[in-house]
């Protein structure tokens, strides 16, 4: 149940704040968010807000998501459809009931004939299914329309819809969701360098700790000593100390280090360790700290930096040597939030922040369905001077969609068989 949680915590934190970034830059250029929903399925809870967003929790806590006018089909009226109208005194249309779950009981029964809410906002249609009395009523700015799911949202003129937007703006809107991941990912390593205390000093060689039953402890070393020699080798930052170490293997070294102003020396035999398929050799001691403020915030920046070299590197090495074992869905992130789970907070925060910087560099791959694919698309619309058609969009939309759908079938069918079978 641990495991579960840590997974749904990370899963929906990471997802919620990517799509925040989408919803906040959407409603400053003008457009409409119809929905921000937190998880999937069933609504167990909604409220509309005075921006006209419907705001909502639902039943499955896994992410959740934006609606955004001009992204979908906008309303599922036809003609022949029968509908509820709630008017105002002066008949003008503030509601359309098209659910069968939802009884509005003053509502004007209408057949519809034809519709226009982008536009000229009206309705057309015979007033309870009487073909003598065809009525048109016009239709409010900030109407609703029930979905047959009893979802009840803004209708969408075409001055708030997505394509309406500047150039620019839609731009910075696409491209939101992945900047709030990688932000996501400073905010959480920087988080981290403060609850560690600080980051490690690699410029120093003074040691800020030295584990237990350790070939180090057992030598004598203590914290605070300098280390300044191993065997032949002088050593004036932490990465040639680690260098020095690794070289001699697993033999005898002869350390030189000072303590309490006296230079002293000391023979340690290494350790042999395993670790992600490398054989490395350890003391046991520990990298100085760096305490001050301007260090932790540095070193939230340089482990973001870090984070996106490795997944940045890993990827092109996925592009040099397909392979699906290299490629994690929701299982694998599930399999990595238990482990993370038995190994306390802190080791769950270092998870998030890394899965944050993936979803943010992978959701900017020019796929199209992504928000990469939708910025290329935004940058084919500022060469040319003007959109591609919304069907050709569409289409190009749709296949992404059926490649990464089939892609993520074939990821969680192999991450099912790697961690089960």
């Amino acid at each position: 149940m641990k495991a579960l949680l840590v997974f749904l915590l990370i899963f929906s934190v990471v997802v919620v704040v990517h799509e925040f970034g989408h919803f906040y830059f959407a409603k400053r250029a003008g457009i409409l968010v119809r929905e921000f929903a937190i998880g999937m399925g069933p609504k167990i809870y909604s409220h509309r807000g005075k921006d006209g967003t419907l705001y909502t929790i639902r039943l499955l806590p896994l992410g959740g998501y934006v609606r955004m006018a001009g992204f979908e089909e906008e309303e599922e009226l036809k003609p022949g459809m029968v509908v509820g109208l709630v008017t105002d005194k002066d008949e003008h249309v503030l509601k359309i009931n098209t659910s069968k779950k939802v009884n509005l009981t003053q509502a004007i029964p209408l057949e519809i004939t034809q519709y226009d809410l982008l536009d000229q906002l009206t309705i057309t249609g015979f007033v309870n299914g009487n073909e003598q009395d065809e009525q048109t009523f016009t239709v409010s700015k900030t109407a609703t329309i029930i979905e047959e799911d009893g979802t009840e949202l803004r209708i969408a003129p075409r001055e708030v819809q997505f394509q309406s937007a500047k150039l620019w703006q839609r731009m910075l809107t696409n491209f939101a969701g992945p900047m709030n991941n990688f932000i996501l990912s400073f905010v959480i390593f920087t988080v981290l360098a403060f609850a560690q205390g600080g980051v490690q000093d690699l410029n120093s060689t003074v040691i800020s700790g030295v584990g237990s039953d350790t070939p180090a402890q057992a030598a004598g070393l203590k914290a605070g000593d300098k280390i300044t020699k191993i065997n032949d080798t002088t050593v004036t930052d932490w990465a040639e100390l680690t260098q020095a170490i690794q070289a001699a293997d697993d033999q005898t070294l002869t350390i030189q280090y000072e303590q309490a102003d006296q230079t002293k020396e000391a023979t340690v035999t290494p350790k042999k360790v395993e670790q992600n398929g490398q054989t490395l050799y350890q003391i046991g001691i520990s990298a100085p700290i760096n305490t001050s403020t301007s260090a932790k915030l540095i070193g939230g920046v340089t482990m973001s930096i870090q984070s996106f070299t490795r997944i940045i590197k890993a990827l092109g090495s996925l592009i040099q040597n397909f392979s699906l074992d290299k490629l994690g869905g929701p299982v694998a992130i599930f399999e990595i939030s238990s482990q993370a789970a038995t190994q306390g907070w802190m080791t769950v925060l270092s998870v998030m922040g890394l899965i944050s910087m993936n979803l943010g560099i992978f959701n900017l791959l020019p796929i199209p369905a992504l928000d990469g694919g939708k910025l290329v698309l935004n940058v084919i619309e500022g060469v040319r001077g003007k959109p591609l058609s919304q069907e050709k969009e569409g289409i190009i939309t749709l296949i992404g969609f059926g490649l990464m759908m089939v892609l993520m079938v074939l990821v969680t069918w192999n991450d099912i068989q790697r961690f089960f079978f």
